[in-house]
């Protein structure tokens, strides 16, 4: 063995707590040997994609930057349902193509190469263009980045299978998202420092651009994953799944009201971006004030996944109710801030229940995931989950027709659809059996 191995595999049993002796039962004795170095190779390409997803975010960056360069309001409120539609439908068409191949990784390496290329049109799109035209291209950017993004989901639960033993995968995840935090807060960081003098454009032009950067290294950190070859032949598509799971949707009334109550829950992330304009309306447009909004949403991605792991632990049910309205009471106060007292209209109160906003779209997806798994029955759960996917993706597309109107009804009355959608939500889940 040599000392990179021998380094690679200490650092390995250290943060993962591997002892003396690592179990492999689900990989291969090659595979295993390989671990510690594809380990490492999966969290740096991780880190590095979680902070580009923070840079140029659907519910943070990207709303702020349509409302510097002029868009309506409608647009930011596409954003958020073009990036979960477009992630979703995909997986329906490719999955069984994907598993057709015996090395998957390079369906995660390439669609990370063409989103860094959707970055790089939308990076000069800010550059260049304004108004209308800047927002139908910054939303085809997205579409195409989102379609990518679903593409290399279905890639990713593979390569992390067929590298990583079952038992680390979890640490793996977790790793990825605290390093991506930390690295989003230092991000926050630098844009808050940013020099006053330099036109505003321009730092927002290398936010974007410095995504796309990110995803080009994050590409080439993962294609160098040792992967070996896997089964070609055997897998269901998620199109048949759904064909099957509509049985259950007929026959299951607690599946039935844990579809509707997830796609109620939508209204957290659907509202962000409209958090985000009402924000750039308040408290200004400096870049500055955008760097604390960054800030706060690392904290929140680094702080609240471990709280949120124990209360769903405890009960998921509970939890879906607790974040239905924590988040109709965090949208009611948003909605209400332009006319709270002057004194406590800053960045920094703004910043707050943005952070609160963000914690609470990390808590409504761990619930939803957690009473999914529980609850499904083991031998139907691939059906289960393709179903509550497809109704999401649905979803979505409905709620980007409700952010449409916030063109003609206003920011705050479109707050107060999503809050009220919320506290139907809390109604419904409070429905659901305990699991």
């Amino acid at each position: 063995m040599s000392k990179k191995e021998e380094l690679a595999g200490k650092a390995y049993e250290l943060i993962t707590d591997d002892g003396e002796l690592r179990v492999c039962e689900q990989i291969s004795e090659s595979a295993c040997k390989e671990t510690p170095f594809n380990f490492f190779k999966n969290i740096s390409s991780g880190a590095l994609s979680k902070l580009a997803e923070q840079l140029v975010s659907p519910g943070t960056t990207l709303p702020w930057i349509l409302s510097a360069l002029g868009v309506p309001n409608a647009f930011s409120g596409a954003l958020v349902p073009i990036k979960d539609a477009g992630s979703l439908l995909p997986q329906l068409f490719v999955s069984a193509k994907i598993r057709s191949y015996p090395l998957r990784k390079w369906f995660w390496v390439i669609p990370a190469w063409i989103q860094a290329l959707a970055l790089l049109g939308m990076a000069f799109t800010v550059l260049k263009m304004e108004g209308e035209t800047a927002g139908w291209l910054i939303l085809m950017f997205l579409a195409l980045f989102s379609c990518c993004s679903g593409l290399a989901s279905i890639a990713f639960k593979d390569v992390a299978a067929k590298t990583i033993p079952k038992g680390k995968r979890g640490q793996m995840l977790g790793l990825r998202a605290t390093l991506g935090g930390l690295f989003t807060l230092l991000a926050g960081g630098i844009i808050l420092a940013d020099l006053p003098e330099i036109n505003d454009r321009n730092p927002l032009f290398i936010l974007v651009l410095s995504g796309s950067v990110l995803w080009v290294i994050s590409g080439f950190i993962f294609s160098l994953i040792t992967e070996e070859k896997g089964a070609t032949s055997g897998g269901r598509t998620p199109a048949a799944e759904i064909k099957t799971a509509w049985k259950f949707w007929k026959e299951d009334a607690n599946l039935r009201k844990f579809i509707i109550s997830r796609g109620l829950l939508m209204a957290i992330p659907l509202a962000q971006p409209f958090f985000v304009i009402l924000g750039k309306e308040e408290i200004g447009s400096e870049v500055s004030h955008l760097g604390i909004m960054v800030i706060a949403a690392g904290i929140a991605n680094v702080i609240s996944s471990p709280f949120w792991g124990r209360f769903a632990d405890k009960s998921s049910k509970k939890m879906m109710v607790f974040i239905a309205l924590l988040g109709a009471i965090n949208i009611l106060l948003m909605s209400l801030f332009p006319v709270w007292p002057e004194k406590l209209q800053n960045v920094y109160v703004f910043a707050f229940l943005f952070l609160v906003q963000v914690m609470a779209h990390g808590g409504a997806r761990l619930s939803r995931k957690t009473y999914l798994v529980d609850f499904a029955p083991k031998d139907e759960r691939p059906s289960y989950v393709s179903l509550a996917n497809t109704a999401i993706g649905i979803f979505t597309l409905i709620g980007a027709g409700l952010g449409a109107l916030a063109g003609i009804i206003g920011v705050q009355i479109t707050l107060w659809v999503f809050a009220g959608l919320l506290l139907l939500g809390s109604g419904v889940s409070i429905r659901l059996k305990e699991v």
